[in-house]
């Protein structure tokens, strides 16, 4: 392990994705999501994943110099073609719109669509928090989930984010998760390091619980809280596929082949304004003390310190500069 600072890693993270192809605006907003997920304990979303976008970045998977476009087609609803580029990048031009939006208007939709995996969602709501908005994300991924009593993939892990303003430029709460017991990344490097996973993570291709993670690759995840999950998955599903209009899971090709169609993803936010409750700020902030009270208990994403340096294994540090020094 070599501790490596975050500032670090986002200047080394960009250089990579440029010397990859992607245009300077592009690299240095993806740059800055690797980052913000290597600094909140989420590395599956951060330097893990910087492999895959440069090998797509050449493939052409991904359009590294794609220009969003944006368009209001009601007062309310910001929509945004990444034209098959990153979704971070498209997110940023609408947002100043949806941002607008959502104040004239108390509540304002941010439909991304033709757009790559947007990783880690809770970059979005996060931003949507500091400006001062409650925010909510929805996204699908390729299919890895069974309906509970079933075999056959249908959705994906379908996260789905949850974001706070705490009337300060700051975030009250915020939560970013799948909704499968794990992410699919925990299994798949449980089974790079040789490891057993626990019971309930997942099914084998005939629908029994495993704890073998290669069997559980072959077969499905579990949602989270069984049928209840699966509710929460199918609900992502309709906001991200449906209202969004991307693609639904099930013709989802696997997000971490090099080579392939273009993700064609859509995400789906909601932008809302406080500001109708003027006692809203305070309501939460009466919560937060409320959850408090208890040792160890905190509202989710609340009083998170945020990492200045990580350990990141040799390997991963070794091959990302390698991505960086690439020349053509």
């Amino acid at each position: 392990m070599t501790q490596i600072a975050i500032s670090e890693i986002e200047t080394v993270a960009r250089q990579a994705l440029v010397a990859h192809g992607a245009s300077d605006t592009v690299a240095t907003t993806m740059a800055d999501a690797i980052a913000w997920a290597e600094a909140r304990d989420n590395r599956i979303c951060g330097l893990y994943y910087l492999e895959s976008y440069c090998k797509q970045l050449l493939t052409g998977r991904v359009k590294g110099q794609a220009v969003p476009e944006v368009s209001k087609p009601r007062p309310g609803i910001v929509e945004v073609d990444a034209k098959y580029g990153f979704a971070q990048p498209a997110f940023a031009k609408a947002f100043d719109t949806g941002r607008t939006a959502a104040r004239e208007n108390g509540l304002a939709s941010i439909l991304v669509r033709h757009a790559h995996t947007c990783t880690a969602l809770g970059w979005f709501t996060d931003a949507i928090a500091r400006a001062g908005l409650i925010g909510m994300g929805y996204t699908n991924a390729s299919p890895i989930v069974a309906p509970p009593g079933g075999k056959t993939r249908m959705i994906g892990t379908n996260p789905m984010s949850f974001a706070v303003p705490d009337g300060d430029g700051g975030v009250a709460m915020m939560f970013d998760q799948s909704t499968t017991t794990v992410a699919l990344g925990r299994i798949t490097m449980a089974k790079a390091a040789g490891e057993q996973i626990p019971e309930g993570w997942a099914v084998d291709a005939e629908g029994h619980p495993t704890t073998d993670p290669e069997a559980a690759l072959s077969g499905s995840l579990c949602s989270v809280g069984g049928y209840k999950g699966w509710g929460l998955g199918l609900m992502v599903e309709i906001m991200a596929a449906g209202l969004a209009g991307g693609t639904a899971s099930r013709d989802v090709r696997p997000l971490k082949a090099p080579e392939g169609h273009p993700h064609d993803l859509g995400h789906c936010f909601l932008l809302i304004d406080p500001g109708v409750r003027p006692d809203f700020h305070a309501m939460v902030a009466g919560l937060a003390d409320a959850v408090l009270q208890d040792d160890g208990a905190r509202m989710p994403g609340r009083g998170k310190r945020l990492h200045e340096t990580v350990d990141v294994p040799d390997a991963l540090w070794d091959a990302t500069c390698r991505l960086a020094a690439r020349k053509d």
